[in-house]
């Protein structure tokens, strides 16, 4: 009775299949494939004014850098990082699976495109300040803290 519950077990584990990512009730395999038309229709209003506006030059030129980038990337392995300052471009489908060293003001940050990316902007995450932490003293905090010996 136990081997037929570990044979159960081994195939339902077999059998297991990972969750469907879907953007906004599209599937992932279909997102890639869809068109610049019908992708306008499912981001949020800031994105689709940004694209019926047009994308300037540059956005197409980093677009084209992570198309090369992941062209020559060997089976199995991530795309080289495709440095950038755009920190306002509009993550689309075509990115996912990308890796872009986004400009922080000071380094660049890798950050490796997922699906759950699409329609943020890249600065999202590549933050350009570091978050403040409450409640503990710094510089100044206390009496002590001041207090600079003469020799």
């Amino acid at each position: 009775m136990s081997k037929s519950n570990a044979q159960a077990a081994a195939e339902a584990r077999a059998a297991r299949s990972f969750k469907k990512f879907y953007f906004r009730g599209v599937e992932l395999e279909d997102l890639v494939k869809i068109h610049k038309d019908q992708l306008i229709q499912l981001v949020h209003a800031r994105a689709r004014r940004r694209f019926k506006r047009g994308l300037k030059r540059q956005y197409i030129d980093l677009l084209q850098k992570l198309r090369n980038a992941k062209k020559n990337t060997v089976i199995g392995e991530k795309p080289d990082a495709v440095n950038t300052h755009l920190r306002d471009m509009i993550i689309v489908p075509e990115m996912i699976g990308s890796v872009v060293g986004v400009y922080n003001g000071k380094v660049f940050n890798a950050v490796e495109i997922k699906p759950e990316m699409v329609g943020h902007y890249l600065a999202e995450f590549s933050l350009s300040y570091v978050p403040v932490r409450h409640g503990r003293p710094g510089l100044g905090g206390s009496k002590s803290s001041r207090y600079i010996p003469l020799k």
